[in-house]
């Protein structure tokens, strides 16, 4: 049936979610709403060159505009040219793009100002730029990152093939990551550090964190460690709103190799039903006594300046495979790196933190759901994460040093063929360009030569083009 949009309606309030499904401390992020003062300008992708011009997504991020809704005309793999940075009051439609969506690849992508909403992408960063020869800062790129940053969420985004994190989202406010597919971080590739005898084994899926952080519903596969690090309160930006306070729950941790989640030094944590599997990857050593296979954290302490204590950890419900007695008490998994008995139970908090809260389910049910719906299954899933999906769920796959699992030092020309092809269909007819498609505008009684009816508010506090953006979101039901 068509929904009738209200003139009278009031436009989006602060405490609008993002969009339906929005949870946890980020979810209200309005990314690029705007306001009815100041409606969004919406930015057409129509070509996949990385050459600026009218039509590509650098152009699209880079012209000035005070809130910016970026939608895709066309589907494939953009092959960056040059690190690119997605700016403040900021939204990423991916699910707009036709066929099988699209695909950042070669250089980094980093969240360059407050207030971004990513949705339904990949960033794909692989080698190609990465050999920098044995020289501190050879390989120190993440695939996608943001540092001191408030109100980001991201959203089913697929993230692979980086030389130092995948994804890293750390000392700001406000954050939430949800649904998103961390695998792959390349292992032995180009990291460099200075001292080091050779390139460093960094496969690390990332660094997450900040003053209040909502992380649920991930899945970290075939990652070295940093599944993820917490990064801790020494880096938050002065202030007086506390330590780092993150609500890690419903995640997926799969195949990690040397540890699981590290770091937290001065931070708080709450890790809630989560769901640990070890792979063929994963290290049949111990930390601190405790088995690596069965390991739910690790906790650092801070060694830099000021010095950090032990961070502070409610845990709950958190399974791992394989290992019943740690599932029935979690704390037999904690290992506190260079700590005491006393530090253990220091650590230990007896009720959670307070941090947004997020709908919770068993570590049974974020398995099945997160292998159902995690990533950029919108417009459709690629092969590439189809495999890490049948990995995870058959016991298979390990870490890799190169994107397609090629061997290190393998010429980029021999391994450019890893990356999916995703198959392209027609956009839809836009005649004013507004991002909301003319058949779309016919069924909501909207007007296809005025674009300024994007920005009409509707009962629900949803303009018309976030109206038209949700409405591609429909997921069944996780079996």
């Amino acid at each position: 049936m068509a929904l009738a949009l209200s003139l009278g309606t009031p436009v989006a309030t602060a405490q609008q979610p993002a969009f339906p499904g929005a949870e946890g401390a980020g979810k209200f992020a309005s990314g690029g709403r705007g306001t009815a003062a100041v409606p969004t300008t919406v930015f057409e992708v129509s070509r996949l060159a990385d050459d600026g011009a009218p039509g590509s997504l650098r152009y699209a991020l880079t012209q000035p505009a005070a809130a910016r809704t970026v939608v895709f005309r066309v589907c494939g793999t953009i092959h960056l040219l040059k690190p690119l940075r997605i700016p403040a009051n900021t939204t990423l439609a991916g699910q707009t793009a036709p066929g099988e969506g699209i695909c950042l690849a070669d250089r980094p992508v980093s969240i360059g100002g407050d207030n971004v909403v990513v949705r339904f992408l990949r960033f794909r960063l692989g080698d190609r730029y990465q050999n920098g020869g044995r020289v501190d800062g050879s390989g120190h790129d993440d695939a996608l990152g943001s540092y001191q940053h408030r109100r980001i969420l991201l959203d089913h985004c697929s993230v692979s093939w980086s030389t130092d994190e995948a994804l890293s989202v750390y000392a700001g406010d406000s954050t939430t990551v949800q649904w998103c597919l961390i695998s792959e971080p390349l292992n032995y590739s180009y990291h460099y550090e200075t001292g080091a005898p050779d390139f460093q084994q960094h496969g690390y899926g990332g660094i997450w964190g900040g003053r209040r952080a909502s992380f649920h519903h991930n899945l970290f596969a075939h990652c070295q460690g940093r599944n993820p690090r917490f990064d801790g309160s020494l880096n938050l930006p002065p202030g007086p709103a506390g330590p780092e306070t993150c609500d890690f729950r419903n995640n997926v941790i799969y195949n990690w190799g040397a540890y699981t989640i590290d770091g937290g030094a001065g931070g708080q944590y709450n890790l809630v039903n989560n769901y640990y599997k070890p792979g063929p990857s994963t290290s049949k050593g111990s930390k601190s006594g405790v088995p690596r296979r069965a390991e739910i954290i690790q906790a650092d302490r801070g060694t830099k300046q000021p010095p950090l204590p032990y961070g502070r950890y409610f845990l709950r419900g958190n399974y791992v495979e394989g290992a019943p007695a740690v599932s029935r008490r979690n704390w037999l998994g904690a290992a506190m790196s260079g700590g005491s008995l006393a530090d253990t139970a220091r650590a230990q908090a007896a009720a959670p933190f307070d941090v947004p809260p997020v709908p919770t389910e068993t570590a049974a049910q974020a398995y099945a759901a997160v292998l159902q719906h995690v990533g950029c299954v919108l417009p459709a899933r690629d092969t590439l994460d189809q495999r890490i999906i049948r990995d995870v769920l058959n016991g298979t796959g390990r870490l890799i040093d190169v994107q397609g699992g090629y061997p290190h030092g393998t010429p980029y020309a021999v391994s450019q063929s890893a990356w999916p092809v995703l198959r392209c269909g027609p956009a839809p007819a836009d005649t004013d360009h507004d991002g909301m498609p003319d058949s779309w505008e016919k069924a909501h009684q909207l007007n296809l030569r005025d674009a300024a009816d994007r920005s009409r508010p509707g009962p629900d506090g949803y303009t018309a083009l976030e109206q038209y953006l949700n409405s591609l979101v429909r997921l069944p039901p996780a079996q």
